[in-house]
């Protein structure tokens, strides 16, 4: 992997944060730069081979990356949200967090059998809600063609999970710890 010092240094990293041992990587800075923030959506799309169909946004960060991804690439837009967001029918898939359980929905016809869809998000850790995303994506009869991060946390070992699963994983960023 390349080693984007110029992109890192604009993730602004916030100790204790939501609690005591955690070193959260806030993206909301590199977003503020628009050349940081252009380069990093051209630095993806650039890992990119095949254009897929749709680039399914995780949200909520996700919806940033992801739009600027389609925008990029000439995709369309897949969201994929928390239950309750979506005003139209929807299949829903469960996961598990550190401390219980949450789900993520799609709209049951966002995506045509055998699309091609990248997943995107900010940030990858355990890998629960890119998993979960993969599973609506591949249940709804769409092909998963890969999944985009800007961040990585090798230690939590998300990415090597999707990997597991068959799924083309590439981050721009990795942080060492949690």
């Amino acid at each position: 992997m390349a080693t984007y010092d110029d992109l890192k240094a604009l993730v602004r990293t916030i100790p204790d944060f939501p609690r005591p041992g955690i070193q959260f990587r806030d993206v909301t800075t590199l977003l503020l730069d628009a050349r940081g923030f252009g380069m990093a959506v051209e630095r993806l799309a650039a890992t990119v081979v095949d254009k897929p169909d749709l680039i399914a946004a995780i949200e909520a960060r996700g919806f940033i990356l992801g739009t600027a991804l389609a925008r990029e690439l000439g995709c369309g837009l897949l969201l994929i949200r928390k239950d309750g967001k979506l005003p139209g029918a929807t299949i829903a898939e469960d996961y598990a967090l550190e401390y219980g359980s949450d789900r993520l929905t799609m709209h049951v016809d966002a995506c045509a059998p055998g699309a091609r869809v990248l997943l995107a998000d900010d940030l990858i850790a355990t890998g629960g809600t890119a998993l979960a995303a993969a599973r609506l994506v591949r249940r709804a009869g769409g092909e998963v063609a890969g999944a985009r991060f800007l961040i990585d946390l090798p230690a939590l070992g998300g990415a090597e999970a999707l990997r597991a699963e068959g799924v083309d994983v590439v981050s721009l960023l990795d942080f060492e710890g949690s």
